[in-house]
């Protein structure tokens, strides 16, 4: 059975190509050599025509009474030829259906121009030659100067142009016995330079796949083979990169993991000190009092700082599986704002009974970092608009504020960024939106970050009514 060649490939595009290069070279070499002998075809016959045309006038005009009478016309026309006419001021003479095909352009040149004029016309398909010039007088002093007395003649192109279409046809030719020529050469061109590409296409899938052992051998010394030395120290490189990146990826989860692990018995121990602290600050002296609820506002983002370095942690490590649910998703979202006092601060609204499947404790995580950040970095009115479809639940956490900065938004959700260092010290940690995010995908959903029209920031959490079904 014979291979068939992809209609889409390299392959077929390089023969392709080089067939229709060597056809366009040939067939412009072609054309262009049968343009230049058209027209040499057509000057040589209007050259003809033209000096036949002079030559009868110049041997009739001697003999010739002026000025002329009609019978003196007719002569001259009659030694001209058929398709001709004479004109002197009121009298003509003409013979032909053709001579009303003379253009008012021609007479105007011949009278200005006191010399024979041709000019190139088509009328009804046919190529016609017309002829003007004045008869004129040679004074005893040798002078010359018109008689008044114009010819004109319409001689036929159609021979030539026939000429020119045997030449056209002749053209195209040449470029088609070009074409399974060059077919075979582009085979053979396509066989050469595509097998080494095929073998660093074959190379680089393998890279893509994860095999970053993979490498290919080069042939020869051409700029294929400079490529595929270029590929394969690329491939090493990358290799090293990755594994590099791999240990210093599992060393920075495995020192948070660890390092928030091992923070969590202290930080109870300060947890229990602060809420002492905050009891006692009351009777403490201003200075103290200062001091002991800055210890006590540090000690609780502590807590969170680890609390959520921890919840990433779990997240890196894959051990994180939602604990679905039936919920009313109005009513989730109450109540993660009535618990931390910001009902009054929050404008919600949706329409009762949407039910959706989610984790009841993550829903409320992700609600309490979309609407934490747009009180604390947007500005008021914050809005909370439910809606859902019969697929999905959409949550919307919208402000009045500034907005998001044009460099700020492709980084909303990465960890540990803050727009800039004037909020290093907020007591977020950095990894409140990307936890949100991370919760929004477990449950098969997403979170995406843009600025509205009127102005402010809006914050779009999208969930499947069932992520069992998704």
């Amino acid at each position: 059975m014979r291979r068939r060649l992809p209609l889409r490939g390299l392959r077929a595009r390089l023969i392709v190509a080089f067939a229709l290069v060597t056809m366009l070279g040939a067939g412009a070499a072609s054309w262009a050599s049968a343009e230049s002998a058209s027209e040499a075809l057509v000057e040589s016959d209007q050259r003809r025509l033209t000096e036949a045309f002079a030559e009868r006038i110049a041997a009739v005009a001697p003999t010739l009474s002026y000025p002329p009478d009609q019978a003196t016309l007719d002569r001259l026309r009659a030694a001209v030829g058929a398709d001709a006419s004479v004109v002197f001021e009121d009298l003509r003479s003409a013979d032909g259906e053709d001579t009303g095909l003379v253009t008012d352009e021609l007479r105007r040149a011949v009278r200005e121009r006191e010399r024979l004029v041709a000019q190139r016309i088509t009328a009804d398909g046919r190529p016609l030659l017309l002829i003007g010039a004045p008869v004129m007088i040679t004074e005893p002093d040798g002078t010359r100067r018109p008689s008044g007395i114009e010819v004109y003649a319409v001689r036929d192109l159609g021979e030539v142009e026939a000429q020119i279409d045997d030449l056209a046809a002749s053209a195209i030719g040449t470029a088609a016995l070009a074409l399974p020529l060059a077919a075979v050469v582009a085979l053979l061109a396509a066989g050469s330079v595509l097998r080494p590409v095929r073998k660093l296409r074959d190379t680089a899938r393998r890279l893509a796949d994860g095999d970053l052992d993979a490498r290919s051998a080069p042939l020869g010394a051409d700029e294929l083979a400079q490529l595929t030395v270029t590929v394969n120290e690329m491939a090493e490189s990358l290799q090293g990169s990755m594994s590099a990146m791999r240990r210093m990826q599992a060393d920075a989860k495995r020192f948070a993991a660890d390092v928030s692990h091992e923070l969590r018995t202290p930080l109870t121990t300060l947890t229990a000190v602060a809420e002492v602290l905050e009891d006692a600050a009351e009777r403490m002296e201003d200075d103290a009092a200062e001091s002991a609820r800055l210890a006590v506002t540090e000690i609780h983002r502590l807590v969170r700082l680890v609390e959520d370095l921890m919840e990433v942690s779990r997240f890196d490590s894959g051990t994180v599986r939602p604990r679905l649910e039936d919920v009313d998703a109005v009513e989730a979202v109450r109540d993660a704002l009535r618990a931390r006092g910001w009902l009054g601060r929050v404008e919600l609204s949706g329409p009762a009974g949407i039910a959706l499947r989610a984790d009841r404790r993550r829903l409320d995580v992700v609600v309490a970092n979309l609407v934490g950040n747009a009180l604390r970095h947007g500005g008021p009115p914050v809005r909370v608009r439910l809606a859902a479809s019969d697929s999905q639940v959409r949550i919307e956490v919208a402000d009045r504020g500034p907005g998001l900065p044009d460099h700020v938004l492709p980084h909303v959700f990465e960890r540990f960024y803050k727009a800039d260092d004037a909020r290093a010290r907020t007591p977020g940690s950095g990894l409140g939106l990307a936890i949100a995010l991370e919760n929004a995908r477990l449950h098969g959903g997403d979170i995406t970050a843009e600025n509205t029209e009127g102005g402010g920031a809006r914050f779009m959490l999208r969930l499947p009514r069932n992520p069992e079904e998704s």
